[in-house]
């Protein structure tokens, strides 16, 4: 992916041939927090039972992912929160 202007709650897609890690290849990666080497965001894990899993994080530079669109949803506990640094 060329660098673009990413925003809070992008889907992106992480590449199984370029992702810096094999296990997160392929999966969806919300975008938390665009960056100007690419982005941070999380993958949600699948839970057992009833209950949802926990969430996976990720700093994804731009050869990794591809964009999707944007989430319908975005996890309640991260709404709003930016990393500014």
């Amino acid at each position: 992916m060329k660098p673009t202007d990413l925003k809070v709650g992008h889907v992106v897609q992480l590449n199984p041939e370029t992702c810096r890690n094999p296990m997160f290849g392929a999966c969806f990666l919300v975008v938390t927090d665009p960056r100007p080497w690419g982005a941070q965001g999380y993958i949600q894990v699948i839970g057992s039972g009833d209950q949802p899993g926990g969430l996976a994080y990720y700093r994804a530079q731009w050869e990794e992912m591809e964009l999707v669109g944007a989430a319908e949803w975005i996890v309640a506990s991260l709404a709003g929160e930016t990393d500014e640094y």
